[in-house]
């Protein structure tokens, strides 16, 4: 058995779900207790587990059968505790104090933090209040800044090019427009790549906005062409010329003015527009869901591995995260508060403007 910095470590999940996550849970645990010896605390229910003290041993049993199954099995919620200074009435305490003494009560000399951009955010804030912080990137956005991939996003993106294959064949059938809308708020690597991979005509995603007279014109010409219907993936953050001109707070209240969603907008826009019959299916959760593909279980699997190795070496404060195909650890700090957005030169927005792809602009 390997010396180690850490005897005994907490690990929680936050966020959305995101295929891999189980798998990463199951690569961190095994190897700490089979390499260093390590005891394991599940916490249940992320951030908001920790400050209420709910939590258990995991033990090798806990893990078997996760490296292929979806969701979390430590459960999950968006709780921000920093944003939240409500005294609790039973402890006396906030969400971050409670977060801290429980910390403490637990014995835990370290905790293991998985999620996306608000929960490494969260946890760079932990690090700086002195918990010994070690995080592995989760999102099926992939918009985490400082890696080049995150797990999760490759099974979403699997789930959406399949779901885009399917509706090409009704769109075929009945000469339709197909909107079909994807995850990704406020980056649209997901919309890109499926649309894409799944031979959408128009992509429209939350970096380019877009003038409907152009995708409008996009569709007619193909129509003119002898195609007699068009596939346009939308991600759920994109937004019209006008709306990217407002600023945050007027775009928000503008967006839940809306009676439906961005794809039920942008095809009616595109009925007005073009006269023509459209359809919309918005693909919702089930990019979340099922079981990872291989690609996913075997990040998930390096990234849990490696942050095993950071507990042991007592390397904390960092992400684990893929750069040039290598694992490597990057401060929490290089990381919080950003988000990872399309530019304009990357090669798969540039080979799909080569391809005739209309992108909104």
């Amino acid at each position: 058995m390997k010396g180690s910095a850490v005897k005994t470590f907490g690990i929680l999940t936050s966020g959305g779900d995101a295929p891999g996550l189980n798998a990463a849970i199951r690569a961190v645990c095994r190897t700490a207790m089979q390499q260093y010896g390590m005891k394991a605390i599940g916490i249940h229910n992320g951030y908001r587990g920790l400050a209420k003290l709910d939590a258990e041993e995991l033990t090798k049993d806990d893990l078997r059968g996760l490296l292929t199954q979806g969701g979390t099995i430590l459960g999950t919620s968006r709780e921000k505790p920093f944003k939240n200074t409500n005294i609790d009435e039973e402890t006396g305490l906030t969400q971050v104090e409670a977060i801290k003494e429980n910390y403490h009560r637990l014995g835990l000399d370290a905790l293991v933090v998985l999620g996306g951009n608000g929960t490494n955010t969260t946890a760079g804030q932990l690090a700086r209040e002195g918990l010994n912080i070690v995080a592995l990137p989760k999102t099926i956005d992939n918009d985490i800044v400082k890696t080049d991939m995150t797990f999760g996003f490759h099974t979403a993106l699997t789930v959406a090019t399949e779901a885009i294959d399917r509706i090409h064949t009704t769109a075929h059938s009945h000469s339709r427009i197909m909107v079909i809308e994807t995850m990704g708020h406020k980056a649209g690597w997901l919309g890109l790549y499926s649309g894409v991979s799944g031979g959408g005509d128009v992509i429209l995603v939350p970096e380019i906005p877009y003038d409907i007279n152009s995708i409008a014109r996009k569709v007619l010409q193909r129509r003119d062409e002898g195609c007699k219907f068009s596939i346009v993936v939308v991600a759920e953050g994109a937004k019209s010329i006008e709306e990217a001109k407002l600023d945050r707070k007027a775009f928000k209240k503008a967006r839940k003015e809306m009676q439906n969603s961005i794809g039920y907008r942008v095809a009616h826009e595109l009925e007005e527009a073009t006269g023509l019959e459209s359809r919309v299916t918005v693909l919702g959760y089930l990019q979340r869901g099922g079981t990872p593909v291989p690609y996913d279980r075997i990040l998930a699997t390096q990234f849990g591995v490696e942050a095993a190795h950071y507990l042991a070496e007592g390397k904390f404060g960092y992400l684990t995260a893929l750069q040039n195909n290598k694992i490597v650890g990057v401060p929490l700090f290089d990381i919080a508060g950003q988000t990872k957005t399309i530019p304009m030169d990357n090669n798969m927005l540039l080979s799909g403007r080569e391809l005739g792809i209309c992108f909104g602009d």
